[in-house]
C-alpha cells in the first residue's frame, strides 16, 4: 500500500494586502511553492489589490479588518480561534504589525514554529511612525514573542535589527527573486510607453517606480530631475505607484517647486509596471531606507541600468551594472544620470545586459522560492524536534 504524504500546512499573517513589496514577494511565492505545501493567508487589515490575486490561485485569504496601528481585541480573540482550528505546521508572518499579534497568535494557538519576515532597514524616527517603531522595540524585547526563525530580505536589515536588540542567531537571509519572463527587454514597451506620455521615440526617460511613502523620497527624487533638467530639457521622467498623481498636493507642489512640470509624468498606481520598466532608459531609486527594492531587481531583469542611493542591499543589488550614490545627494544622483545619459547607446546596453545576467545568477524568483522551501522543511523539523 502507497502511504499518501500529507500536505505541509503553512499559514502566512501579513500586516495588509496592498500593493507593495512584501505583499508581491508573498504573491510570487504562493504562485510558485511546491505542491508538498498548503497554503493559508490571513491579513490583519483588507484584501487590498493583492487579496484577490492570491485567491485566484485558489489559497484562503482571510481579512480581519483591523485598522492600521489600532488593533482590534475581537479580531485577534477571532485569529487565535482560526489557528487553533486550521492547525497550520508553521505561521510565517510578513511586517512587524503581523510580525507582532501574529506571532503573538500563533504562540497562544499552540502552533508548533513561528517565523517573522523583516524587510526594512531604516527605522529613523523621521521616516517612520510611532507606533511602528514601538512596534518593532516590543518585538525585539518581549521574549514570549520571539519566533524560531526571522527570514529576512537584505543584510542592511539584519544588521540594523540585531544592533536594536534581536537575536542574530535566528536570522536567515532570503533575497526578493524576480521572473525574468515577466521582465524583460521589451523594445515595444519602448515605443508604446512614449506613444502614451506624448514624448519623442528618441526622448530620454529616467524612472521611479515606487508608491508614495517618505522612505521613497520622491522629493529628493524631484529635485534630482529639476538639476538635470536645466542641463539636459530633453530628459523626461516617468514616476508611477500609489498615491504618485497630480491629486496628491505634496508631490504636485515638488514638481512646481523644482520646475520640471512639462517633463515629469505622474502615472499613479498601474498594473502594466514590467512594461513601464522596460520602456526607460534609467531607473532609479532616491530612497532614504529601503531593505532589497524589488523595483531595482525588475529593472535590472528589463535590461535598464539603475542609478541608486546607497541604503539597504541596493548597492548590492546594483552591483558594477549601475551606479550607486550615497544617501540624500541628490546633486550626486543628478550627476550619476547624466553620466549614464553620456555613454554610447551601445554601452548603456552592455550594462542592461549585465544587470540582467546579474538578477538571472542570484535572484530568479525560482531559486528564490527554493530557499523558501528548504527553509520551511528546516522549521517543520525544528518543530517535530521540540515535541520528542
Amino acid at each position: 500500500m502507497v502511504e499518501v504524504e500529507t500536505k505541509k500546512r503553512v499559514l502566512h499573517i501579513i500586516t495588509g494586502l496592498s500593493t507593495g513589496g512584501a505583499e508581491m514577494m508573498l504573491l510570487k511565492l504562493l504562485e510558485r511553492l511546491d505542491s508538498r505545501f498548503s497554503s493559508h493567508v490571513i491579513s490583519l487589515t483588507s484584501l487590498g489589490e493583492i487579496g484577490p490575486r492570491i485567491q485566484a490561485l485558489g489559497i484562503r485569504v482571510e481579512a480581519l479588518g483591523m485598522k492600521p496601528a489600532m488593533p482590534n481585541p475581537v479580531a485577534f480573540v477571532r485569529m487565535v480561534r482560526r489557528l487553533k482550528a486550521l492547525k497550520p505546521e508553521i505561521v510565517q508572518t510578513w511586517m512587524y504589525h503581523a510580525d507582532l499579534l501574529g506571532g503573538l497568535a500563533a504562540r497562544l494557538a499552540g502552533v508548533p514554529a513561528v517565523a517573522w519576515n523583516i524587510r526594512q532597514s531604516n527605522l529613523s524616527r523621521d521616516k517612520n511612525k510611532w507606533t511602528t517603531r514601538a512596534v518593532v522595540h516590543l518585538c525585539a524585547r518581549i521574549a514570549y514573542l520571539k519566533p524560531d526563525r526571522i527570514v529576512c530580505n537584505s543584510q542592511a536589515a539584519r544588521s540594523i535589527h540585531i544592533n536594536i536588540g534581536y537575536d542574530p542567531k535566528r536570522f536567515v537571509i532570503v533575497p526578493n527573486g524576480f521572473d525574468l519572463s515577466r521582465f524583460y527587454p521589451n523594445p515595444a514597451s519602448r515605443c508604446s510607453v512614449r506613444m502614451e506620455l506624448g514624448i519623442s521615440e528618441i526622448a530620454p526617460l529616467i524612472g521611479l517606480i515606487a508608491r508614495f511613502d517618505p522612505q521613497k523620497n520622491h522629493k529628493g527624487f524631484l529635485e534630482a530631475a529639476g538639476q538635470l533638467h536645466r542641463q539636459r530639457p530633453d530628459v523626461h521622467f516617468l514616476l508611477a505607484g500609489a498615491g504618485v498623481d497630480k491629486s496628491n498636493p505634496a508631490i504636485w507642489q515638488w514638481v512646481q517647486q523644482f520646475e520640471v512640470a512639462e517633463v515629469v509624468h505622474l502615472l499613479g498606481l498601474r498594473d502594466d509596471v514590467p512594461r513601464l520598466t522596460a520602456a526607460l532608459d534609467i531607473a532609479s531609486s532616491s530612497s532614504c531606507g529601503e531593505g532589497f527594492p524589488n523595483v531595482l531587481g525588475e529593472a535590472m531583469a528589463c535590461g535598464i541600468p539603475c542609478v541608486v542611493t546607497d541604503v539597504g542591499d541596493s548597492a548590492y543589488i546594483v552591483g558594477d551594472t549601475g551606479r550607486v550614490v550615497p544617501p540624500d545627494d541628490m546633486t550626486g544622483l543628478a550627476v550619476a544620470w547624466d553620466q549614464l545619459l553620456a555613454m554610447p547607446d551601445t554601452e548603456r546596453r552592455v550594462l542592461g545586459k549585465q544587470a540582467r545576467a546579474r538578477v538571472a545568477e542570484h535572484f530568479e524568483i525560482g531559486e528564490v522560492v527554493k530557499q523558501y522551501e528548504a527553509f520551511y522543511e528546516e522549521l517543520i523539523d525544528l518543530s517535530r524536534g521540540k515535541k520528542q
